[in-house]
């Protein structure tokens, strides 16, 4: 057996017996901070040029974010020039703060303070780590050298801010980068020390930004870690709590989730999740997942396509087919016990013009998001009968009544089988066309069939046409019945020529299109001779003559099927 799992330590766990963050539910949006154009642009393989991030930052702001996290100017001339463009070229609206991330060095702080002259607001961002192991392996310091360094960059920041010229309203930000990894007692004296060293206040509190730089445990801990934090941080009224939970485990959508529920005041996170290794926490995963609970997430993901193709297109990345929200295939079902129950859920929206969204399987609807409804249900082997009804009626208007289902998708089902792969709705449409529309015909009638009322109380009708076989011109008969409606006389009529054994089940129409080229759909179940169930579909400008086309409809397609 293979024990190699066994170098590797489990994460201590946070003594928090009476944690309360389980017992609190999320009611109102976060601060939210975009961290795409410098975290998530830092883990690109071509990081963005000039203009893509200028794009970016233009659809950023459109979605609403009120802090914008654009680069780290004191890293390199290019990321200096990017924040110097968006101040000089006025791209920055007056409600958008830009925030701008510095390590708690001296030379790149004031290179720093070079880069944001003239903004009207920034938040500068400083960090330095602070985890057990890096300590011990990177910066090879004890806890007071660490210390050291983060208050001695706050003191200089403070100096700075101070001496600053202009009307720029600077605020801070400070991070104990790897929080997670930091004994948490340690991040609370640190934090605190920053504090002090910034003056911080009520009235001007500093940003206290707690990143799960690399995701070591589970999402229950980070919250432990987080409500620990808060509950003994000093001065607590002079600090807003931030999170930076990244994607290591899987669960960074949770992290932040639950660090939520426990007290966590803002969230910095990437659209889609780009970033370091398995990315940041994604935003628009954990705005809508706000929404689907009746909680405004006080961001805008109406158009989620065009932000998924500015995203691709900037940053080179491509959504996965099964991202929430956004992927291809995350509003598509192909399971037959799927398609039925959302078919089901839409009649049922319509039916009781409910206020609510009561679909199964559809937690949002995908319009709120600017998603169509005709991908939802696709067509494969797996699909069943209600599926390919449901793509008949969303896409074309065929409303096939419920018993006619199985026979459809029979079919459905032989040319999935046939080519190996999924249908298009086009191709269902060629299916349905060519076995109740254009199906070949054994009878026909030609020209038009006539209806007439009869009878002293026009109760009565009589049905007439010429009726012709195998497609010979020498075999026309003139045909006539009577009946209490167009169908019953028809059969008589057919009755008369020898066409018999026939049983009337049940129809239903309705109309397929609207406006004066209104045609009317007939569909018409039979009982076979032989004692087999069978549909036929009529479609005729005229209501009467519909019906008559989908009876011998139904009546061919039993008889070339002997």
């Amino acid at each position: 057996m293979n024990s190699s799992f066994r170098k590797y330590l489990p994460f201590k766990q946070i003594d928090l017996p009476d944690r309360q963050w389980c017992n609190n539910v999320i009611d109102k949006a976060p601060i939210w901070c975009s961290v795409d154009l410098r975290d998530g642009n830092q883990a690109l393989v071509d990081p963005m040029n000039l203009q893509e991030k200028l794009e970016f930052f233009r659809l950023l702001c459109d979605m609403g974010f009120k802090e914008i996290e654009i680069g780290f100017p004191s890293a390199s001339e290019t990321e200096y020039e990017i924040c110097r463009t968006l101040i000089e070229g006025n791209y920055i609206p007056d409600d958008v703060t830009i925030q701008v991330l510095v390590q708690a060095r001296e030379h790149l702080i004031r290179k720093t303070f070079e880069a944001i002259e003239g903004a009207k607001n920034v938040i500068v961002h400083f960090y330095n780590s602070t985890s057990t192991l890096q300590r011990k392996v990177v910066f090879k310091k004890d806890k007071a050298g660490i210390i050291d360094i983060a208050v001695n960059g706050a003191k200089l920041i403070r100096e700075l801010t101070e001496s600053y010229e202009g009307d720029t309203n600077i605020r801070f930000e400070y991070s104990p980068e790897s929080f997670s990894g930091t004994e948490v007692d340690f991040s609370v004296e640190i934090c605190h020390a920053v504090m002090e060293a910034l003056g911080s206040t009520k009235e001007n509190p500093v940003i206290l930004n707690l990143p799960n730089t690399v995701e070591l445990c589970t999402p229950n801990t980070y919250a432990d870690q987080i409500e620990y934090f808060i509950r003994h941080l000093p001065d607590r009224e002079a600090a807003i709590i931030s999170i930076h939970p990244h994607n290591d485990r899987g669960t960074g959508v949770a992290s932040a989730e639950l660090a939520l529920l426990a007290g966590a005041e803002r969230v910095e996170g990437t659209l889609f999740g780009n970033g370091e290794r398995t990315g940041n926490l994604d935003i628009v995963t954990v705005g809508l997942n706000m929404y689907t609970q009746g909680v405004d997430p006080k961001l805008d993901f109406s158009d989620l396509p065009k932000y998924k193709e500015v995203y691709e297109r900037c940053t080179n990345m491509k959504i996965h087919e099964r991202t929430p929200y956004i992927g291809e295939l995350v509003f598509t079902a192909f399971s037959g016990s799927h398609q039925d129950a959302i078919n089901k859920g839409m009649e049922y929206m319509k039916e009781t013009d409910s206020p609510y969204w009561e679909v199964p399987y559809l937690p949002i609807d995908p319009a709120d998001v600017g998603r169509q409804y005709e991908p939802i249900i696709r067509i494969n082997s797996q699909s069943g009968k209600g599926g390919a009804a449901f793509v008949m009626a969303h896409n074309f208007g065929y409303k096939m009544p419920k018993q006619m289902h199985p026979e459809f998708s029979a079919l459905v089902q032989k040319k999935c089988d046939e080519l190996g792969r999924e249908l298009i709705p086009s191709e269902l449409l060629a299916i349905f066309e060519d076995a109740y529309i254009t199906t070949a015909r054994k009878y026909e009638i030609v020209g038009h069939p006539t209806v007439s009322e009869i009878g002293e109380d026009g109760n009565m009708v009589r049905v007439t046409g010429i009726l012709r076989t195998d497609n010979d011109p020498a075999t026309d008969t003139r045909i006539s019945g009577d009946g209490n409606g167009p169908i019953d006389a028809f059969f008589h009529a057919l009755e008369d020529v020898g066409i018999s054994d026939y049983k009337f089940v049940d129809y239903s129409q309705h109309a397929i299109s609207t406006g004066s080229d209104s045609k009317a759909v007939s569909y018409i179940h039979l009982m076979t001779p032989r004692g087999g169930s069978i549909f036929g579909v009529g479609i005729s400008g005229n209501i009467y003559r519909s019906s008559i086309f989908g009876v011998l409809n139904a009546i061919n397609r039993a008889e070339l099927s002997k």
